[in-house]
């Protein structure tokens, strides 16, 4: 168990974030979740399990540098000015449509989430795991089955997916002196309400629209909490969890 500890869960109203959000605090961690939808934020803290850590809800738009350094201030005034682990979750997609059919304001708006937003929340982690005592942390990034092959018309999503797999490895080389440490847990076909549509038949590389298989989002949550209990002097790196049949390995 990891009493007394404190997370941070970026997306946490839906999805993938709500089961790791959950799965931490069954295990103890008080638990910060953060997102854009007050209404989706408060159903994942009344599903809270019993016996397990305190969480909270707290309103921001990671793509924004005031509301995170808002919801850093308001993470540490709720939990004694601690933060243990950063589960940078909060991810969007752009209309699958052709690259050149995209408009600028659609490019951006994922790029402020996906990858703006997380090194953002990277670097107000860092600033509280650095000054804390005992310092350190550990911080794992979102980075998807996108970030190794794209799907068709992904680009903002893929790039953005990719250049978190950049971040990851900086984040863990420069945090390896201040005891702060960096994974990244690419997913593959959670059954979420994003990933859901997988089972009704989605593009393939060669033009086909087919049907694929999906896991439960449980499962994510498992592999987050298991990142998060390991001690500091030991890290995962990268971990892919994804439907077995899923087609990836021979994808395109």
């Amino acid at each position: 168990m990891a009493q007394g500890k404190v997370a941070l869960v970026t997306g946490g109203g839906t999805g993938i974030g709500r089961a790791a959000a959950l799965a931490l605090q069954g295990d103890g961690w008080n638990v910060v979740v953060t997102g854009r939808r007050r209404e989706e934020l408060d159903k994942t803290v009344a599903l809270a399990k019993a016996g397990g850590g305190k969480i909270v809800a707290v309103v921001a738009d990671v793509g924004r540098p005031e509301d995170v350094q808002r919801l850093f201030a308001e993470t540490k005034t709720a939990f004694g000015g601690r933060l243990d682990f950063l589960f940078n979750n909060a991810g969007m997609g752009a209309p699958a449509v052709a690259m050149e059919e995209l408009t600028y304001a659609q490019w951006k708006a994922v790029v402020d989430v996906n990858l703006t937003g997380s090194f953002l929340c990277a670097q107000e982690a860092i600033k509280i795991m650095k000054a804390q005592s005992p310092r350190g942390g550990r911080i794992v990034n979102n980075g998807s089955i996108s970030a190794h092959a794209p799907r068709p018309n992904s680009a903002p999503y893929t790039a953005t997916k990719h250049a978190i797999t950049g971040l990851t490895k900086c984040i863990a080389l420069d945090g390896r002196q201040h005891d702060i440490a960096c994974g990244q847990l690419d997913i593959g076909n959670a059954d979420t309400a994003l990933g859901s549509r997988m089972k009704g038949g989605v593009p393939q590389a060669n033009g086909t629209i087919a049907p694929e298989p999906v896991m439960e989002v449980e499962h994510c949550g498992s592999a987050i909490r298991y990142m998060a209990s390991l001690p500091l002097d030991t890290n995962v790196l990268f971990m892919t969890i994804k439907a077995t049949k899923m087609p990836f390995e021979g994808r395109g």
